[in-house]
């Protein structure tokens, strides 16, 4: 076992250990500023020597692929608050949801491997249903083309039969990847395969036989045809082709996040710790065929907790019927894309304290439409609560490296979203100055707006522009800058900023979202607008709010960087009403 440790407060311990070459156990005491991210690790990396360096390289490269389980220690300080109730210091196990079965490093697995993507991908299963209908075509053109016409007939069949040897190649390829014993376990894995076998004999045989021969008995020549006419139930592999479809597009849908996929299930699930699920919205109807189903979730949360979950939609736009989940759903109203309010997030968090100390075994599920920006939001404020964590970027850090399955891709699946991580920062002050209560309300008049860097973002002068300002989503007041309507633009062409000056500029409090619409062009990104953000006025220092580009909702995609250059931001003046 290797140790890493940070001085002062702030500990962090990461172990790794090797068992049988196959799989790897993480035990995170998490305190303060103990992030499992890679800002981090470099960090450490860097206080290492080149050997020491060059080696836990390696073995992060190592882990990254063999990873099957993670243990979780939340420390004595998290009490009843924290993921072990009246356990301090237990360790837990974190389920991976991974197969955990141990796979020899041999040619054969390392082939596997290497072509599971290729069999298992979306386009390879659009192209065997495609090939099942132009199947089916050919057998009704075959049929019913006269004896004259055998010469087409002939041509026909052979490509029916290399259709045939395709699917024969498509079932061995997936008893190939999946494991014998997986793929048999399915009832329509079964039918779907004798069905390939049945008709491929039939093929065979209609190919190969002469009906054009006249010492062929009539009965014979009905007998064919009749075979030939079998071939139809190679239809029904389109169940089987369905099922698959669903499993490829529900994980293209889903990307990297981590994924629960063992004892019969394939869920876009996480464990972020084993009392606290992130998962995508458990669907019905059209939008099951790529999101969670939601009787699969209900399977699933019925077989490994049964009786002591409770499930938190977040989604502001869609909801479902509680009785899936026994009525044990709360809602939390959240637009996809933005913050909740600060009362709901303490109202979020006293009824998960409620609900986690009633029972040691109790977990919460929780979800917003794809469980990464909303989820990730609410999923950290709640590990701040419980003494899990207790920066804001730490819980955000670690949220991220869960939820994201790095064997698959890199891409981050945490918040990304600035000000939904700049609401689990007001948190995180609400919880430890001011003792889980809201902060003291405060007014303030929206004076100024003054756009840095704003060269080459549309007109270049801020003209373009037009300022929408929202408190408890109702339009308090709105700007359009090329008509100096409520407001006027100075351009500070030696400073590359545009100053926007309100009229009358509105006297706001509480939560409030600025966003900013352009004539010019701009491209557009969540919200429809080219960029916006979230801020609450009790966190205001001085009378000024400053964000930079990488705080700005859709101007912090690395995507956008081309226009909106590093020194892009965003400076707020307030006067007191």
């Amino acid at each position: 076992m290797r140790e890493i440790s940070f001085s002062g407060e702030a500990e962090a311990r990461v172990g790794y250990t090797r068992a049988n070459n196959s799989s790897t156990a993480m035990t995170f005491r998490r305190k303060s500023s103990a992030a499992i991210s890679h800002k981090t690790s470099s960090r450490i990396l860097s206080r290492m020597s080149p050997h020491e360096t060059t080696r836990s390289k390696q073995s992060e490269k190592e882990d990254a692929h063999i990873m099957s389980s993670v243990h979780f220690s939340p420390g004595s300080d998290s009490g009843v608050n924290g993921n072990v109730a009246k356990m301090e210091d237990a360790k837990v196990n974190i389920d991976d949801g991974k197969d955990e079965s141990v796979h020899p490093d041999t040619m054969y697995h390392n082939i596997r491997k290497k072509i599971a993507p290729f069999v298992m991908s979306f386009g390879f299963r659009i192209f065997g249903v495609i090939l099942i209908l132009v199947d089916f075509v050919l057998v009704i053109v075959d049929l019913s083309l006269p004896a004259k016409s055998r010469g087409v007939g002939d041509a026909l069949e052979v490509v029916s039969l290399l259709i045939s040897f395709f699917f024969l190649a498509d079932v061995l390829l997936r008893v190939y990847v999946e494991g014998l014993k997986v793929y048999f376990s399915s009832q329509l894995n079964i039918v779907d395969a004798c069905v390939v076998v049945i008709t491929l004999v039939v093929t065979m045989i209609y190919t190969f036989s002469d009906l054009t021969g006249a010492s062929l008995i009539p009965r014979v020549v009905t007998f064919l045809r009749f075979l030939r006419i079998i071939i139809l139930v190679r239809v029904f592999r389109l169940a089987a082709q369905r099922k698959e479809l669903e499993k490829v597009t529900r994980r293209m849908i889903s990307e990297n996040k981590r994924r629960y996929q063992k004892d019969g299930f394939d869920l876009d699930l996480t464990y972020v710790t084993d009392r606290v699920i992130a998962m995508s919205f458990p669907s019905s109807g059209k939008q099951s065929f790529y999101r969670n189903p939601i009787k699969e979730v209900a399977r699933f949360l019925d077989t490994k907790h049964e009786g002591h979950y409770k499930v938190y939609n977040l989604c502001s736009e869609k909801g479902y019927d509680p009785q899936f989940f026994h009525y044990r759903v709360e809602r939390v109203f959240i637009d996809d894309h933005n913050v909740p309010s600060l009362g709901d997030l303490l109202k979020y968090t006293a009824n998960v304290r409620e609900w986690m100390s009633a029972d040691p075994q109790n977990i919460i599920a929780i979800h917003c439409k794809g469980g990464k920006g909303r989820t990730g939001t609410m999923v950290c404020t709640w590990f701040i609560d419980s003494d899990q964590f207790e920066s804001a970027k730490a819980s955000l850090d670690y949220f991220g490296e869960r939820r994201t399955d790095k064997s698959q891709s890199s891409k981050f699946q945490g918040v990304e979203t600035p000000s939904q991580s700049r609401y689990v920062g007001y948190y995180e002050i609400m919880k430890n100055k001011f003792n889980r209560q809201l902060p003291p309300p405060r007014s303030l008049v929206i004076k100024s707006i003054r756009i840095h860097s704003i060269a080459g973002v549309g007109k270049g002068d801020g003209s373009d522009l037009r300022v929408k300002i929202i408190v408890k989503k109702e339009l308090v007041f709105q700007c359009v800058c090329g008509k100096q309507e409520n407001c006027r633009v100075f351009p500070d062409v030696g400073g590359n900023a545009a100053v926007i000056s309100l009229q009358n500029g509105p006297v706001v409090e509480g939560d409030v979202k600025v966003m900013f619409e352009s004539s010019a062009g701009l491209p557009k990104g969540y919200e429809d607008v080219p960029f916006y953000f979230w801020f609450n006025t009790s966190f205001i220092e001085d009378n000024r709010l400053f964000l930079p580009r990488e705080e700005l909702d859709n101007p912090h995609k690395p995507k956008m960087w081309d226009l909106y250059k590093e020194d892009f931001g965003v400076t707020m003046i307030f006067s007191e009403p």
